[in-house]
């Protein structure tokens, strides 16, 4: 009997079983190769999130990053390329690389990085997944990973300011959704008539795109321009997760927008709080520190990052 496997992952909404990429790519393999997984969704009960979500848990082995987790769901016999040609494995390999060098910047920009989806959308919602005060550090943690993430990969020679940088990630994001839609043409997956794990991570990637209500929707804009890729997202998630591919019904739509709205709010205020007694504290009268003769500072501490979360 095998081992039973406990997946760890961010929740969805919007019509998604998650709304995080990685977390979505390893539901999709999971459902694709037929693997057993019990699945746990982060909400506010939780402890912080620590390290790289998602997580798989199977008796002593804990393994985070997709790639890695479905390297293990493959040796346990889930394997959803078993079909695939040695040609069609290499290829797929060549699509991931394009989709974490092309597509994923501007993803995490449109996510994190974009003032007004961060402020009104990203911001909020991870908030409420996670406990009081925490809430009020991680999102803003995710965001400045992510800033740093961008510009480890796209921020060096030739395109040396933040505006370059931000006109290219999305001219490379749409050069990948061009090809991208351009290789899956009329067919129903990517190989075919059976999904692989080139399926889950296009699924992963395109699919929060795709369906999270943004009020800033450049790169939005132009995947919807692609209907066969909107068509693929849409086939996954009825088939597969048996969600409406319209997502919420219309009165539903109404009080998660009004909670969001809600929430959105509260955290702003508490935001506001916390910039206040911090400005209070700057303009106290400040004492230069005793010194003590018997005890040393411990070595090591860290200082807030030099990255202030960029903004279009």
């Amino acid at each position: 009997m095998a081992a039973p496997m406990e997946l760890r992952c961010w929740a969805g909404d919007w019509g998604l079983p998650s709304v995080h990429p990685e977390s979505l790519t390893v539901m999709a393999y999971a459902k694709f190769s037929g693997a057993p997984l019990t699945v746990n969704t982060i909400s506010s009960s939780w402890k912080a999130p620590k390290g790289d979500i998602p997580v798989l848990i199977s008796e002593d082995k804990v393994i985070s990053q997709p790639a890695k987790i479905l390297n293990f769901l493959r040796k346990q016999k889930y394997n959803a390329d078993y079909e695939l040609s040695a040609k069609q494995g290499a290829d797929t390999l060549a699509y991931i690389a394009l989709l974490e060098e092309k597509l994923l910047p501007a993803l995490l920009h449109t996510f994190w990085i974009e003032a007004e989806n961060y402020c009104s959308v990203t911001k909020p919602w991870f908030a409420s997944r996670i406990a009081f005060p925490l809430r009020l550090y991680l999102p803003g943690k995710m965001s400045r990973e992510a800033l740093n993430r961008i510009l480890l990969t796209k921020g060096g020679p030739p395109l040396y300011s933040l505006t370059e940088v931000e006109a290219q990630i999305y001219r490379d994001a749409k050069e990948c959704l061009n090809l991208l839609s351009k290789r899956l043409g009329t067919s129903q997956f990517f190989f075919g008539d059976r999904p692989t794990t080139l399926d889950a991570f296009v699924f992963g990637f395109l699919a929060p795109l795709y369906k999270v209500c943004f009020p800033r929707v450049q790169l939005q804009e132009h995947l919807k321009q692609l209907p066969n890729l909107c068509r693929f997202c849409d086939d996954i998630l009825t088939c597969y997760f048996r969600l409406s591919v319209s997502g919420h019904s219309p009165a539903g739509q109404d009080t998660a927008d009004a909670n969001l709205q809600k929430l959105t709010q509260l955290v702003n205020k508490e935001s506001n709080l916390i910039e206040k007694m911090d400005d209070n504290l700057r303009k106290s009268p400040q004492h230069p520190p005793r010194k003590l003769t018997t005890l040393k500072l411990a070595a090591g501490g860290e200082e807030s990052s030099p990255f202030n979360r960029l903004s279009p």
